[in-house]
């Protein structure tokens, strides 16, 4: 995967600057809400740290945005057409895991396409989830998906329309990379 050419960590830091600043939030009460330690969020701001995929879950949490609209939010693309190699990539630092905004910004479906590493375990909590109705199409690979106490056993071709919002946790338990597409649109 080719990532684009603008620096997905400052865009990403300058979003969630915005939205803390445009609640009224000070570092402490977003540390509250989101369960990231204030110091964490502090560096993430200022372009220090790369959040991780479940950091970012949080603080989109904490906000009251699915995760999809605050990375949506931070690349801003207004073009109707999303060409490939210039299709947001962002990279987890910690797992490797990695996620392309496919589709177009601001539209109303929204396409994402994720690589996730052999064995590796994403969480997102409930909040992550709550404002979105969400499929996964798994295209290569296979894919463990928890939601809630419920375990979905996710074979190459199968595709799954997510339940109401509960903690989740997305695990590849193959040798290889899972990749699967993420179909989300807003409610």
């Amino acid at each position: 995967m080719q990532e684009i050419q603008a620096d997905p960590v400052q865009a990403i830091a300058s979003r969630l600057k915005v939205e803390r600043e445009a609640r009224g939030w000070s570092l402490a009460e977003l540390a509250e809400r989101s369960g990231v330690s204030k110091a964490m969020i502090s560096k993430i701001e200022r372009s220090e740290a790369s959040p991780t995929a479940t950091v970012l879950g949080r603080l989109s949490g904490a906000f009251g945005l699915p995760l999809s609209v605050l990375l949506a939010l931070a690349e801003q693309k207004p073009e109707r057409l999303s060409a490939h190699d210039r299709q947001p990539v962002w990279r987890d630092p910690e797992t490797g895991y990695t996620r392309r905004a496919i589709s177009p910004a601001n539209s109303m479906v929204e396409l994402i396409e994720v690589v996730l590493p052999a064995g590796v375990r994403v969480p997102y909590p409930a909040s992550a989830f709550a404002f979105q109705q969400q499929q996964i199409w798994v295209l290569e690979g296979e894919l463990e998906f928890r939601e809630g106490d419920v375990v979905h056993q996710l074979p190459q071709g199968d595709c799954l329309l997510l339940g109401p919002p509960s903690d989740c946790i997305f695990y590849n338990p193959g040798m290889g990379p899972a990749r699967y597409a993420i179909a989300l649109v807003r409610r």
